[in-house]
């Protein structure tokens, strides 16, 4: 027991969510092509994301397909925002739970009570936050090394009843690629690739394509 003692789950997850790439605020947004491609079913427009992260499509008239694409750029933009250790996770106590070889799992007291985190190698490769009345649970398999901080590159989210604790979604699994734009290092998504099991456990699959990417001044 002496060694679970010298763990100090607070300091190991700092350094993990400190090890998380962000954008810097210099950032003013950036502009491009997107494609979706669901089944035989392909829709091609414009986008601009703002600095203030809210995404705008064009050329693209079905609303779904719209608001599919813009969730997609604004929930990715939106952990690049740079927020301080302290200002989020002051009010949080981390508390061990075990060690293994996926890593050390966490559990949250405190201002976040009942979050669950696990940390590998300064990443933190899963998550189990309670957001809106729903917990999600995501489980990160693989890592982009950007050189300024670390990307979820491969990685499977599913919402929970936390009520039940049952899952009341599809297993989403997720395969994400960035394109670095040079000037000021900003890594941006160039696709998106999401499968699932239908209705009938047949396995759908959605890509979302992000081309011609420029930064705007």
């Amino acid at each position: 027991m002496a060694i679970l003692k010298e763990i100090n789950c607070k300091k190991i997850f700092q350094k993990a969510y400190e090890n998380r790439y962000t954008w810097n605020n210099y950032f003013n947004g950036y502009q491009g092509n997107c494609i979706s491609i669901n089944n035989n079913n392909i829709h091609k427009g414009n986008f601009l994301l703002g600095k203030d992260f809210k995404p705008h499509i064009q050329k693209i008239d079905d609303e779904k397909i719209v608001k599919s694409i813009a969730s997609q750029l604004f929930e990715v933009c939106i952990h690049r925002v740079k927020r301080e250790f302290q200002s989020v996770h002051s009010g949080n106590n981390f508390n061990l739970l075990k060690t293994s070889e996926s890593g050390i799992e966490m559990s949250v007291s405190g201002k976040n009570e009942g979050d669950k985190y696990r940390v590998k190698n300064e990443c933190i490769n899963m998550v189990y936050r309670k957001i809106h009345g729903t917990i999600i649970e995501i489980f990160v398999e693989e890592f982009l090394d950007t050189g300024i901080g670390f990307l979820s590159k491969k990685y499977t989210s599913q919402q929970i009843d936390p009520d039940t604790l049952e899952a009341n979604s599809q297993r989403l699994e997720y395969e994400d690629e960035f394109i670095n734009l040079g000037k000021g290092d900003y890594w941006v998504l160039s696709s998106r690739t999401i499968k699932y099991l239908n209705q009938n456990q047949e396995e759908e699959i959605q890509k979302f394509v992000f081309e011609d990417i420029s930064l705007l001044n």
